[in-house]
């Protein structure tokens, strides 16, 4: 059988562009700001995930430019061997502090990031349990690992405890779980996961992308927000989010784990480092976001006023029938009772109507479930999330809905 005949098999996509639904690659000419200009079009960005708004401030940009005239605009080899930069080792040192871990490592992205991580301390005995709803990367670096991976219903305690259960006693044990879930907003069951894992002699990993700069003191994240930062072994974050810049990072306790991922850890030793430009803006972010702790606040804010409008509407935003944690974030996502292409419909009549948002249906999301994921940022006005709110009420009542 020919390699590309499930290239030409595949029609999903060319049939959404055909009925004029195709809602991916828009182009957009300018900055990830609250508006933005979407192919000729200026509209209210809600998919974005600047979440402190710091890709467009100036002492972040200033510190990529400087960078760049500094270092050049890249650094043409690996961490590991010629491409470490005196910045990445203050961002590692910055991070770890603000993190109140002992040590940090700086990874090329996000992705990348988790691939390094789990590959490198889950070995050929090992077992990692991953809540079925983790991100990509978080399955992808299951896979690259020579552990075995077992899965427990989303937020179901009672299923990962089962899961533990079944792992030999002489076996060792990650658990491994998003801190903000990033299609949902939901923000995971920290004290139970911790309670359970320990009681199993399992060390804990939160995935904390969407934790980080919007959940605990200071945008410290999902683990400072329970209180709970000395018992998770294992925290991983990007760049790419609430630091303005591309890449990724892990805190950790304890000198020879962080030594044991430098030196194990392929996706770090054989890739290239983030540039100058990159670590010089994650820096700066990290740094306003110490001097302008309300930030965090802000971004809170705005989500809960979506949130208020949207409730108010009857507008459904969960697609579980479990509880969900008592814990907001500044992602709120909107259920879209039908298939892919309604979801897409939806799409271009807000973009129409001039809000930008983003269309989610599996494997992002469960089986049956599609979605449109918002999210929202300290820039954010009032004024704005009220307009934006308008215009997805009007559509979904337009297209029957919500009531």
């Amino acid at each position: 059988m020919d390699l590309f005949k499930k290239c030409f098999d595949q029609t999903r996509f060319a049939e959404m562009k055909q009925a004029g639904l195709y809602p991916f690659f828009h182009q957009i000419t300018g900055m990830q700001q609250t508006t933005v200009q979407l192919e000729g079009k200026e509209v209210i960005m809600l998919g974005s995930n600047n979440y402190l708004g710091l890709t467009s401030h100036p002492d972040v940009i200033k510190a990529a430019v400087d960078a760049t005239e500094k270092y050049g605009t890249g650094v043409s080899g690996s961490r590991f061997l010629n491409g470490t930069l005196d910045l990445h080792v203050t961002l590692e040192k910055e991070l770890a502090e603000y993190l109140d871990k002992e040590h940090a490592i700086v990874f090329s992205t996000g992705f990348q990031s988790n691939l390094a991580i789990i590959s490198s301390l889950v070995g050929r005995h090992d077992y990692v349990i991953s809540d079925k709803e983790n991100h990509a990367s978080i399955y992808d670096a299951c896979r690259l690992s020579w552990g075995k991976m077992l899965r427990y219903e989303h937020s179901d305690m009672e299923d990962l405890e089962r899961q533990l259960k079944s792992v030999p006693k002489d076996a060792g044990i990650l658990i491994v779980t998003d801190g903000v879930f990033s299609m949902t907003g939901e923000v995971a069951n920290l004290p139970e996961i911790v309670r359970i894992g320990k009681k199993y002699g399992a060390r804990i990993m939160v995935d904390d992308a969407h934790g980080f700069g919007v959940l605990g003191k200071g945008g410290r994240g999902t683990a400072d927000h329970f209180g709970l930062t000395d018992e998770v072994d294992v925290i991983m974050g990007t760049f790419s989010k609430s630091l303005a810049s591309i890449g990724g990072y892990v805190v950790v306790n304890g000198e020879p784990v962080a030594e044991y991922i430098r030196h194990n850890s392929r996706p770090f030793i054989f890739s290239a480092a983030i540039p100058a430009a990159c670590a010089a803006s994650a820096l700066e972010a990290l740094r306003v976001l110490k001097r302008e702790p309300e930030l965090v606040d802000r971004v809170n804010e705005m989500a809960e006023l979506m949130r208020t409008k949207l409730l108010e509407n009857n507008i459904k935003m969960f697609a579980h029938d479990f509880p969900v944690m008592p814990v907001n974030s500044p992602i709120i996502p909107i259920i879209i009772e039908g298939d892919d292409i309604l979801t897409c419909a939806v799409c271009k009549e807000l973009l129409a109507e001039g809000v930008y948002v983003n269309p989610v249906g599996p494997p992002a999301t469960p089986p049956g479930v599609c979605l449109l994921r918002t999210s929202y940022t300290s820039l954010h006005t009032k004024e704005i999330i009220e307009k934006a709110a308008n215009i997805i009420v009007n559509v979904m009542k337009k297209m029957g809905l919500c009531k």
